[in-house]
């Protein structure tokens, strides 16, 4: 089934366009392959990025939107992505990288399309593990910038995933969550002077 996309902000696909048309931009940012690329970048399939902040004693997800992240196309191939965040004046972008997880998102979204079933697409990061995974919602319509990951969802671990994870496997968020709360060490708690 094909995936419903959800459209970024137009200031966040803006900020990005004009960073891909800084040449001073595409250098500072320290990717070769965005460098070395035969023709212009093209940002495609943005997904929100949501943080996963903590999970609740109920095994609720409780997350974030913290930016809208967009593939970089050159040809045949995704060779970068960009990244935007939210600053008080609205949307703006934030930097270029390279990597694994480019590679690991295209391969996860080709996965997910093949599925039965249509989902929106997004990606949920767990800091306190240090793993990305692309979230498939259910709901096609539902707000991307919204929301918190359904029992039925299904989260998809991108390469490299944390030892005992494996990637590229979809887990329905009620299956994988209790995994995580068991992994995820407690933040510790900054105590002011006394």
């Amino acid at each position: 089934m094909p995936l419903h996309v959800p459209p970024a902000p137009a200031p966040a696909l803006r900020s990005v366009l004009t960073a891909l048309s800084s040449p001073t931009a595409v250098r500072e940012a320290r990717t070769p392959a965005l460098l070395g690329a035969q023709g212009p970048g093209t940002p495609e399939l943005p997904l929100p990025v949501h943080v996963l902040d903590r999970i609740t004693a109920e095994g609720v997800a409780v997350t974030r939107l913290t930016g809208w992240r967009f593939l970089i196309r050159c040809g045949d191939r995704a060779v970068a992505a960009a990244e935007t965040r939210l600053t008080p004046d609205g949307w703006a972008f934030s930097h270029f990288f390279e990597g694994p997880y480019v590679a690991s998102t295209e391969r996860a979204l080709r996965q997910a399309e093949s599925m039965p079933q249509a989902y929106q697409p997004r990606l949920l990061s767990v800091p306190g593990l240090y793993m990305l995974t692309l979230w498939l919602h259910g709901d096609g319509t539902a707000d991307a910038a919204a929301g918190h990951p359904a029992a039925t969802d299904l989260l998809v671990p991108l390469a490299p995933a944390p030892p005992g994870i494996a990637a590229h496997r979809p887990h329905r968020v009620a299956d994988l969550l209790p995994v995580l709360t068991l992994r995820v060490t407690p933040t510790r708690l900054l105590r002011s002077p006394a």
